[in-house]
């Protein structure tokens, strides 16, 4: 074996090696990098290959083979140089290329062993004998039927002579005549009476390169006969499947010409029987090739092929198998399937699927409006909370969009297509909630339904569950609900077994749970449970940035509910609404919309300052003041509260010189309370100073 030496241990060098290694095509001497610790270095120190950082005091005579792998251009210049004519210097690229051939090579190899294998699963499945023999009389294929008939095993007559093992045999006097023979009785040794077919086999340039036998027991051909007693009556039984079928078919005879087709074909592709009965296989197509026809020539049958058939240039796809019979070919039948009746029906599949998704949950996260800094931290507050299974607490003012973002959250987690339930917890009265959360037996009550009811929890199971108002429950709800959060399971009302159940649950409130807490209205234990991802979403004067981007957005919705056609806004009417407060949030900004999109002119495709409800002396500023004031005329009570709220927080922070812990105490609230309050009015240090 040559001798070959590596230069380049690289990952291209360590590829190379490992080929020549697991090739064993040439005898590795040695190898070479400037690097010694290259990762084909360690490789062939591993294998106890000479390894060297230079390698020009191992370029004798007994190097036949040098490998560049380096892919310096200066380096295989000088290996040309230094080499002896005995030594032939093969760059990394050709020595790749070899690689890939010998890659391609194995996976022809491999290609043809599942043919090969293949073919033996289809020989040996057929109800058939089958044996053939080669051009010197050599049996090389002998399947499984042909065991069971003449009772000899195949591992001992692959590669004997035919006559040796099967003296009646009469396939050597076809590799002398050549001609096929159809139909022939023998007698086997073992006393068994055979129908066989006897049939040279020819290369693809005619060579004659062996023969093949086909044959039955002759039993099975009297039974066959004995069953098949009235073809007329079969013939007519067949015609009537296929001409009641709904798939369409088309069949053509050996010369490939139509014979038969159904009323499903007709109907698919609007050609008539005297269209296509009697006249060539491509007389229905419009663009492709006909299928009958390579069938009818390779024998092969060929499926999912797409055409356009007929007139309309219907697109369809085609699946054509050969009918051939006693080892004849007598035609072949084709089964046509509507490609648009597919797409139509996986569209409208698609659409039932987004139809459902939205009488669940309707919006994503970007429907959220909103580039301000406030509404970017809640909405990536949402995505993260969307990936884990973590119970979510939305908490913002009325109006804010906390259903919005409980849509978005289910809808970006992998809950998404199991259900979305929404509860509005202070629109169900009291001694109903119970059991529209947690379903009830059949005669809970009186008026209970016959075979009882689930609940809520049940319906979103694998799924979301979003309660709203969640502040609105009453104490007893509250522990019912805890133990749901903490044991993953309901009891149904007037029921006593558990029940359990996987589902996430969302919960919102614009209440102050804090203070809700300290006045004994709300559990601190359901407290911790709810509030484990607590997401606040700002009120809408707190981002006043994105007034004109949510404004644009709200037409466009208004304008379809109105069936107007309003642009936008114009600039002063955006700046005129960036100096209102909005104690209604964005619920007040799409009533002030829409009143002004329903009384503007039908000639003006903008709103004005003055289509706007707010006039100019009536604009209210978000700004606190000091007490009443004529700034603060026209506050409401919640803003009003929460100005002398802001205010309080801010005095006593100065008084105990920011000091948060004196300033919680003083104030009588829990230093938990207090950052949450800081945070939503903003209260900084360096603010105050």
């Amino acid at each position: 074996m040559q001798k070959a030496m590596l230069v380049g241990a690289g990952k291209g060098g360590t590829a190379l090696l490992k080929m020549l290694i697991e090739t064993k095509l040439l005898d590795v001497a040695a190898v070479v990098d400037i690097n010694e610790n290259a990762p084909g270095m360690q490789y062939a120190r591993n294998l106890g290959i000479l390894t060297s950082l230079d390698w020009k005091p191992l370029l004798t005579e007994q190097i036949s083979i040098v490998m560049e792998a380096t892919g310096s251009d200066e380096v295989l210049q000088e290996l040309l140089k230094k080499r002896s004519r005995k030594t032939v210097v093969v760059p990394g690229t050709v020595a790749f290329i070899m690689s890939q051939l010998i890659d391609e090579k194995e996976a022809l190899i491999a290609k043809l062993q599942n043919i090969t294998n293949k073919h033996n699963t289809i020989f040996n499945s057929t109800n058939d004998g089958m044996i053939v023999i080669d051009s010197n009389e050599n049996i090389i294929l002998f399947n499984r039927m042909a065991e069971k008939i003449t009772g000899l095993s195949k591992e001992k007559v692959l590669g004997e002579n035919v006559l040796s093992v099967i003296p009646s045999s009469m396939l050597p006097d076809i590799l002398i005549k050549r001609e096929p023979e159809y139909n022939q009785e023998q007698i086997l040794e073992n006393g068994k009476k055979i129908i066989t077919t006897r049939i040279p086999i020819h290369d693809e340039k005619g060579y004659l390169v062996g023969a093949l036998s086909l044959f039955k027991d002759i039993t099975e051909v009297v039974a066959l006969a004995e069953e098949v007693t009235n073809l007329k009556e079969i013939q007519t039984l067949l015609e009537g499947i296929i001409q009641s079928s709904d798939e369409a078919i088309s069949v053509v005879d050996e010369e490939g010409r139509g014979i038969l087709i159904n009323p499903a074909y007709t109907r698919m592709t609007g050609l008539s029987e005297d269209q296509v009965i009697g006249k060539p296989a491509d007389a229905d197509i419009s663009e492709g090739e006909s299928m009958h026809l390579q069938v009818l020539q390779t024998r092969r049958p060929v499926r999912g092929v797409r055409m356009k058939v007929g007139p309309a240039k219907k697109d369809v796809l085609v699946n054509v198998a050969p009918m051939i019979v006693d080892g004849v070919l007598k035609g072949s039948v084709g089964v046509i399937h509507d490609v648009s009746e597919i797409q139509t029906l996986t569209n409208e599949l698609n659409r039932a699927r987004q139809i459902i998704r939205t009488l669940e949950a309707k919006y994503s996260f970007e429907d959220i409006i909103g580039s301000s800094e406030e509404m970017q931290v809640a909405v990536e507050q949402a995505k993260l909370g969307a990936k884990t299974p973590a119970t979510v607490l939305l908490r913002g003012e009325s109006g804010t969009g906390k259903e919005l973002f409980a849509h978005a959250i289910h809808n970006g987690s992998d809950r998404k297509f199991n259900k979305f339930i929404r509860v509005n917890c202070a629109a169900i009265s009291e001694h109903l909630l119970e059991s529209e959360l947690f379903g009830y037996e059949e005669g809970a009550f009186t008026g209970a339904r016959r075979g009882g009811k689930r609940g809520y929890f049940e319906e979103a199971n694998n799924g979301s569950i979003f309660l709203d108002e969640i502040g609105e429950l009453s104490l007893s709800m509250q522990a019912k609900l805890l133990r749901v959060l903490q044991e993953k399971e309901i009891v149904r009302v007037g029921g006593t077994k558990a029940i359990h159940i996987n589902v996430r649950v969302i919960a919102a409130t614009n209440v102050n749970i804090e203070r809700a807490m300290a006045e004994g209205k709300f559990r601190e234990d359901l407290y911790y449970r709810l509030n484990r991802y607590p997401i606040s979403i700002p009120p809408l004067r707190q981002r006043k940035e994105d007034i004109p981007a949510l404004s644009l957005h709200l037409i466009r919705k208004i304008n379809q509910d109105y069936g107007k056609n309003i642009e936008g806004l114009s600039e002063e009417a955006a700046k005129h609404l960036m100096q209102h407060s909005w104690p209604g949030n964005v619920r007040e900004l799409e009533n002030v919309l829409g009143r002004a999109m329903i009384f503007i002119p039908a000639n003006q495709m903008m709103i004005e300052p003055k289509h706007l409800p707010y006039a100019e002396g009536q604009v209210q500023s978000s700004k606190p003041g000091h007490g009443y004031s004529e700034e603060s005329k026209d506050e409401t009570l919640s803003e009003g509260l929460e100005r002398l709220e802001e205010e309080m927080i801010k005095r006593a922070l100065k008084k105990f010189q920011f000091n948060r812990t004196k300033t919680a105490k003083a104030l009588g609230v829990s230093l938990r309370n207090l950052y949450y309050k800081m945070e939503k009015y903003g209260i900084a240090k360096n603010s105050m100073q």
